[in-house]
């Protein structure tokens, strides 16, 4: 009990002080995180969209599959971004492997489902409300995409929250396709595991404080806009 009362002292002492190996992997996290989120949303947004609104043969299908990607196993997206990007992969020449462009890669991999999945099950009520509206405008169900994403912009931003939690959080996929270098690729996931194992706990500490710190952060955002949303459509 004393050395963890230790280790948690030394902990705050490195967040409080603005230790500068802290923020870099802390700035690297949320950088990589970002990016991974707005690749993973100009994907899933619209795909999550147009499932909404269109009705095609093979759609069931099409939404059972993007709802069992949402619990894609992250070593298994690692090991895709791998071997897409290994020297004997499609995407090798590009000297991507172990580099932060991909651990935003296998980030965005991950939360794309996510996303596309949760902006479908908002929309689809929104276009159930508002379908008959819209077609009495002469607006078709494609053309109707771009106001219902406006109309749940609300909704949307936590769909968007929701995957930078998720990314944020993520350690097995970046370990893989990010080989946490010191300095180079190392985030808050993958330093926390390295460190724990060495049996550094104050930068541990500090670095499960800090993203602790993120995460209810985010939570909290969440709760808010979806306040807000409920206050704006009363």
């Amino acid at each position: 009990m004393h050395d963890f009362s230790a280790a948690l002292v030394q902990a705050l002492g490195l967040v409080s002080a603005a230790d500068p190996a802290v923020l870099r992997i802390v700035g690297l996290s949320l950088r990589v995180s970002l990016l991974a989120v707005a690749l993973a949303a100009i994907v899933g947004l619209p795909l999550g969209a147009l499932l909404a609104v269109s009705r095609f043969p093979g759609r069931h299908a099409v939404v059972v599959a993007l709802n069992a990607l949402m619990g894609l196993p992250p070593v298994v997206a690692g090991l895709l971004i791998y071997l897409l990007l290994s020297r004997a992969g499609p995407l090798g020449p590009l000297g991507l492997l172990f580099t932060p462009a991909a651990m935003v890669a296998a980030q965005a991999v991950l939360i794309a489902p996510i996303m596309a999945a949760l902006t479908r099950q908002v929309l689809e009520g929104l276009w159930e409300e508002y379908a008959e509206q819209l077609r009495s405008f002469g607006v078709g169900a494609w053309r109707a995409v771009p106001t219902l994403l406006w109309d749940g912009r609300f909704a949307l931003l936590t769909v968007l929250l929701a995957g930078f939690g998720r990314a944020s959080a993520e350690v097995g996929a970046v370990m893989i396709v990010g080989g946490n270098i010191e300095g180079f690729t190392r985030v808050m996931t993958t330093a926390i595991a390295l460190e724990t194992s060495k049996g550094d706990l104050p930068l541990a500490l500090a670095l499960g404080l800090v993203l602790m710190a993120i995460v209810l952060g985010v939570n909290a955002a969440v709760q808010l806009v979806r306040d807000a949303a409920s206050r704006w459509a009363g």
